[in-house]
């Protein structure tokens, strides 16, 4: 049985098409230029790459909100209350990112694999972005609140340049 699919166009999109799961249906955003004929081939692409994803076992967007609750009621005094947040699969030069003004945040499915710690501290990163969108004084002070936050940090520098990448550790 085929799920229920909303197809988004964007102006803003140019190339890019991407899927997502949200409330029992499946979102696919597609650029606003593409016919009908591309529409429903994207569509067919997309929900075939998002079934493939979700069989991997991974930790689910489902899972990945509530630590998002936990880690905002544990280190920012449950300042924060993202509307979103979701594994991602187009995310080449971050590791999160987060969109202050709709409370979203994704993380790179890179990510999966990683220490649970490494992975909780880029949702804390991002999460932090919530209550201090620039990496200021203040910004930094929620960050830190994590133990393992030096560390983590670390690591991810770490893959990056075994990976010969420039990646920033989160932005």
């Amino acid at each position: 049985m085929k799920p229920e699919v909303e197809v988004r166009r964007s102006h803003r999109r140019t190339r890019t098409v991407s899927a997502y799961r949200k409330d029992g249906k499946v979102i696919v955003m597609i650029p606003a230029r593409f016919t009908r004929a591309e529409e429903s081939e994207w569509v067919d692409t997309m929900l075939g790459k998002l079934i493939r994803s979700e069989q991997r076992g991974r930790r689910t967007d489902e899972q990945l909100m509530r630590r998002a609750r936990e880690l905002g009621r544990d280190y920012l005094h449950g300042r924060v209350a993202p509307r979103s947040v979701r594994w991602v699969s187009n995310m080449t030069t971050r590791w999160g990112s987060c969109t202050t003004g709709e409370g979203t945040i994704r993380l790179s499915d890179r990510l999966q694999g990683m220490p649970v710690w490494v992975i909780d501290y880029v949702l804390l990163h991002e999460l932090a972005h919530l209550i201090e969108p620039s990496h200021n004084a203040r910004f930094w002070h929620w960050v830190d609140k994590y133990p393992r936050a030096e560390r983590a940090k670390g690591y991810l520098e770490g893959v990056a340049a075994a990976a010969n990448l420039q990646l920033d550790a989160c932005d």
